[in-house]
């Protein structure tokens, strides 16, 4: 079937259209409520497969006070919430940080903001099929109780193939709707959820009953992040917290089909992050109480198991029966992770091509599911081959992209928090809500995620950090993380020269009406 262009050209007006109408592109309206679109923010975030990837290594770079960071991380993220929810009031466009920025700062910042997103998204769309990947086979090995089935993971033509079928099958779900995320994603988040919950519950339990050696009696010191021993263990901790976080801006992504489009997006993102941070830090105080946080046996921060603790765990604290349901959980967490993350990037990019910030084929719906096609399946080809490469390079590349996630994360939500406050600057003063929501809030969460970004990336020039790779005696994921950023400088550059228009600024400005296609 042939896709609908619905890209407006320089020039265009709208007649009886108001400052903050959703500017339409053909995507799907009203198909996605409240409930829906929390779902869809805490299912991108993938709670289940960032507390196994991230739980121990967190807790070995901050011990007992693995609570206490994930608190601190949640909190960068409360205030930037604001900012999006502010903003999303004023134009709920699909486009989020890039068209915010845009109307903020200008075309080039505004264009360097969607880089970051798309590049954030599809390294962590890679390790997401990476993971979903490892899990199938280790739950077929599981079931079927034979460990060379499990082995089939450690075969990289296997994996390859097996990520890449995933990979295309999540694409396909995303390329035909909302309506078939939505139903998908309530089933695989429903069970996410419940499984932890029992988790949870059986961790408590073997606490009580002083069933581990190393397990832990619960302490409000915990809860305090000033007790980390060093600035550069809570800086690496906290990092670690933050990409624990990301993604419940996937909420907003879905504004132009959600239905109260002003104001739904913005409650569904806080009831996501509340959903997180409450999930977060039961596990993590549930597991430091059963195993404790050291480096030894079932401890958190034992580096042998650190990468993947729900591995180690299931059977112990659920035994062998209820254990493959973590196993479950997990798989169920990054593919419905890997299914919805194809939504902030899809709309992205349709955003920008709309815009004409990028080539206008992308700024094409397909006619009856109302989804940014071709902006989906090249964000599944660019997934596919961004893991094939990576994987057939180095596994300590792939692990380093990984680490260097964190930098594009801070680098576009900061850009996005400072835009807030500088969009709705002259309009600071007309009351206390708008003093704070629109500009204190969204500063202090910009500049700790700016202090996160600058302090990363120095550390990141050490070569011990992430993988231990070097490239000319400089750590391999300082070369990543700035590499990818300046990449974003060239496709910009020569973007500009087809696109003169949008970088002249005479597409998209402060003042730029809505535009609404009509169905």
């Amino acid at each position: 079937m042939t896709q609908l262009d619905v890209r407006p050209r320089v020039g265009d007006t709208v007649s009886g259209v108001a400052e903050g109408d959703v500017r339409g592109k053909g995507l799907g309206k009203g198909s996605v409520g409240l409930v829906g679109s929390a779902v869809i923010g805490i299912s991108t975030v993938a709670p289940v497969y960032c507390l196994t990837s991230t739980l121990g290594s967190t807790a070995g770079e901050v011990g007992v006070q693995m609570p206490a960071v994930f608190l601190a991380g949640f909190l960068p993220m409360l205030l930037v919430a604001f900012a999006y929810r502010e903003l999303n009031k004023a134009m709920p466009d699909c486009g989020t940080s890039f068209t915010w920025t845009v109307k903020a700062f200008g075309p080039r910042i505004g264009w360097m903001c969607g880089w970051g997103l798309v590049i954030a998204t599809i390294i962590v769309l890679s390790n997401l099929a990476g993971v979903a990947t490892s899990y199938f086979w280790l739950l077929a090995g599981e079931i079927t109780n034979n460990p060379s089935i499990s082995a089939l993971d450690d075969n990289k033509l296997v994996h390859i193939a097996t990520c890449l079928t995933l990979i295309a099958a999540a694409t396909a779900i995303s390329y035909r709707g909302m309506t078939a995320t939505k139903g998908v994603q309530y089933a695989l988040v429903g069970l996410q959820l419940a499984v932890l919950a029992i988790f949870v519950a059986m961790a408590f339990q073997k606490a009580s009953a002083g069933s581990f050696d190393t397990g832990l009696d619960f302490s409000w010191q915990w809860m305090n992040p000033f007790a980390v021993e060093s600035m550069a263990a809570f800086t690496a901790g906290l990092s670690l917290s933050i990409f624990m976080y990301w993604g419940w801006d996937a909420c907003l992504a879905t504004n132009e089909e959600t239905t109260g489009s002003a104001k739904t997006p913005g409650r569904a993102s806080l009831i996501a992050m509340i959903v997180l941070v409450g999930s977060y830090l039961a596990t993590g105080i549930a597991a430091q109480m059963a195993v404790g946080s050291g480096t030894s046996g079932l401890g958190l921060g034992n580096p042998e198991t650190s990468d993947n603790v729900f591995a180690a765990l299931a059977g112990p604290v659920m035994g062998p029966m209820l254990g493959i349901l973590l196993f479950v959980a997990v798989l169920a967490s990054a593919t419905a992770s890997l299914q919805t993350t194809f939504i902030p990037v899809a709309r992205t990019v349709l955003a920008m091509s709309t815009y004409e910030a990028l080539p206008p084929s992308y700024a094409k719906v397909h006619p009856r599911f109302k989804t940014p096609g071709r902006a989906t399946v090249m964000a599944g080809v660019a997934t596919g081959v961004f893991y094939t490469v990576m994987t057939l390079v180095s596994e300590n590349v792939l692990t380093d992209t990984i680490f260097a996630l964190g930098l594009m994360i801070c680098f576009y939500y900061s850009l996005t928090a400072f835009a807030c406050a500088w969009y709705f600057r002259k309009e600071l003063r007309d009351s206390a809500r708008d003093l704070f929501f629109k500009g204190v809030f969204p500063v202090l969460g910009g500049l700790l995620l700016a202090t996160v970004f600058f302090k990363t990336l120095i550390d990141m020039w050490n070569p011990s950090y992430g993988s231990g790779s070097t490239v000319l005696g400089v750590g391999s994921v300082f070369i990543i993380g700035v590499g990818l950023l300046a990449l974003g400088l060239v496709v910009m550059f020569v973007t500009e020269r087809r696109s003169p228009a949008f970088f002249r600024g005479q597409v998209l400005t402060k003042s730029t009406p809505a535009l609404v296609v009509e169905d």
